[in-house]
């Protein structure tokens, strides 16, 4: 792990660009608990996306969307404690989780699709190696069962095909899902040039963290959100990358979404936030001790 994390999962340098994170939700117009404002964005990427039941938003000369209808007290999912007791303990349990907690296409938006093949095996793993290329191993001693569902947007209206991947990570214990994140914090930092696989790489890679309770963060207990630049022989590029990760209790879950010609990263921001925000409320729900 080395120096860079620090005494347990510490207060890396990497927080201090930790602004990427509260930009993030910012720019989808969402509430602080990761909920995009008034539901689902509407519009398609390549256009301004405006959530259902709310009135257009508007762009700021620093990039923010105008602030948006909020949603009603009911929509929104404090944190809870995690109920110990529906803390899966075996892989069979973290793979029945894992269908509950993840998110179909139909959660991301009407014109997301998914794609084929649509959903890994849980019991492989992404490794970034020495070389920072992904490689793809068994599962580590701390991860019960993770699977990656794949999305897109097919292409059409002046913009090209948009890719989104969400995935559930379910660990042991709450410390070894805190390291997850805490490994991916360190890999951006020796990695802002990653190869994803034969033909198809990151560049310019950054990314910031906020644990719970810090700036715009109370809706996960570890925030971790990665920008850069995703480039291919398939599809061209450089085009906008974002990726945001978030940790409720053992489980981590994530939104990966690849740009293409015509869409911004703004656009991609809508369904990495909404997708990563619908997952934690599911996790919550499924793993929160209930009121009262």
């Amino acid at each position: 792990m080395g120096g860079l994390v620090g005494e347990g999962k510490g207060k890396a340098v990497l927080r201090a660009c930790g602004c990427a994170v509260a930009g993030l939700f910012l720019i989808a117009g969402c509430t602080t608990d990761g909920t995009p404002k008034g539901g689902a964005a509407s519009g398609s990427p390549g256009t301004s996306a405006t959530p259902s039941g709310t009135g257009a938003s508007g762009t700021g000369g620093n990039g923010a969307s105008a602030p948006a209808a909020g949603p009603s007290s009911s929509a929104r999912v404090a944190m809870p404690p995690v109920d110990e007791s529906k803390q899966p303990k075996t892989a069979a349990e973290a793979r029945d989780l894992l269908g509950r907690s993840t998110v179909a296409e139909r959660d991301l938006g009407p014109e997301v699709v998914r794609s084929t093949p649509y959903e890994s095996g849980p019991g492989r793993w992404p490794v970034l190696d020495e070389s920072c290329v992904w490689q793809t191993e068994g599962l580590p001693d701390d991860v019960l069962a993770t699977s990656t569902r794949h999305f897109h947007i097919p292409a059409g209206d002046g913009r090209g095909r948009v890719r989104i991947n969400a995935t559930v990570t379910v660990h042991r214990n709450r410390e070894e899902s805190g390291w997850e994140t805490a490994r991916a914090m360190e890999e951006v930092l020796r990695c802002p040039e990653q190869k994803r696989r034969e033909g198809e790489d990151l560049k310019s890679l950054w990314g910031g963290a906020f644990y719970l309770g810090e700036q715009m963060n109370e809706w996960t207990e570890d925030a971790f959100t990665e920008t850069g630049d995703y480039v291919s022989e398939q599809d061209g590029g450089p085009y906008p990358y974002t990726w945001s990760q978030a940790q409720f209790g053992p489980v981590t879950v994530a939104i990966a979404a690849k740009g293409a010609q015509g869409v911004t990263n703004d656009d991609l921001t809508v369904y990495v936030a909404h997708g990563t925000g619908q997952m934690m409320i599911q996790a919550k729900q499924e793993l929160g001790k209930a009121a009262g």
